[in-house]
């Protein structure tokens, strides 16, 4: 079949990848201007020196089979290492958390800056809608966008995968980027402090640069709550909590910056994956299986095999 995948994150590369192998001509669109999704990295210029944050997804865990096969895959291809500072188990991209994403998006037919904004029939296929959709018509589409933005993809031809994606509410989440002149006197990894859901000493990652980089996410309820104030507002509490967490002082900033991201940890529809085979639609995403990056490759994984089982 021709297949398009709106979204190329963690779970529409996933499907896209297994669609694939068996033989589907499969075309992935994003919004983006790159990869990474929800595990975006993000780079800054100061004084002559790149800096590196992980501004979305921290690391990741591999507990199912099939996804455990997948990271030791990345593990020996030199793009994922653990990460033991942060817990037990967990995995990071290297030399950025986006590396995997990158590294399947090279081996797919992705187009990045496409903005496709919903879909059409024409016959027995689909057509995209949108800025850069292609005149194509396709057999399938799938959508692996967040919840919140099925309904404008998809209504009215999908109302099922609409009703429940309606009914999935992600939490939001405000992220400050910094980097100190030297060390603050803090642990690695900071959890549930407060208005600090998370913080985190990028520079503790493996194969990261020297450069003393942070990344601090608001709580999904302090996020929740200051969700539409100014960036700079946003910026100068975060840091706020930050300096109590380290005693009250903290070493001269050389950078900061704030991103908001609407839609951070997304509910679950507790479906794994949707398929439709008599339309041809079907959503995959962490909102169908869980809040967890490993979550999002078994949407993808998962709804391939349905597509593949034609049911």
């Amino acid at each position: 079949m021709d297949v398009a995948i709106i979204g190329a994150g963690m779970a529409g590369l996933s499907c896209g990848q297994r669609l694939s192998a068996v033989g589907n001509n499969v075309s992935l669109f994003d919004k983006g201007r790159g990869p990474g999704g929800r595990m975006s990295s993000r780079r800054a210029q100061v004084d002559g020196d790149t800096l590196h944050f992980d501004h979305g997804a921290q690391y990741f865990t591999a507990r199912d089979e099939r996804f455990l096969r997948q990271v030791e895959e990345w593990e020996s291809d030199g793009i994922v290492a653990p990460w033991p500072e942060a817990k037990e188990g967990a995995w990071v991209g290297t030399p950025a958390m986006n590396a995997p994403i990158k590294a399947m998006a090279e081996a797919a037919d992705v187009q990045f800056g496409k903005r496709i904004e919903g879909i059409r029939a024409v016959g027995t296929g689909w057509r995209l809608q949108g800025e850069g959709a292609p005149a194509q018509l396709f057999d399938a589409v799938i959508s692996a966008v967040p919840a919140e933005q099925v309904s404008a993809l998809l209504a009215p031809h999908a109302p099922a995968i609409t009703k429940l994606a309606v009914a999935t509410v992600s939490q939001p989440c405000w992220t400050l980027m910094m980097a100190f002149e030297t060390r603050p006197d803090l642990p690695d990894t900071i959890r549930d402090a407060g208005a600090i859901g998370w913080a985190a000493r990028n520079s503790s990652k493996p194969d990261r640069a020297d450069a003393e980089c942070w990344v601090v996410h608001g709580s999904p309820e302090w996020s929740r709550e200051h969700l539409e104030e100014d960036k700079g507002a946003v910026q100068a509490k975060l840091l706020g909590h930050l300096r109590d967490c380290a005693g009250g002082t903290l070493p001269a900033i050389r950078h900061a910056s704030t991103h908001r991201w609407r839609y951070a940890m997304c509910g679950d529809a507790g479906k794994g994956a949707m398929w439709d085979a008599e339309s041809g639609i079907g959503a995959c995403g962490d909102w169908l299986h869980g809040p967890r990056v490993e979550n999002a490759y078994l949407s993808g994984w998962e709804l391939a095999q349905k597509v593949m089982d034609g049911g």
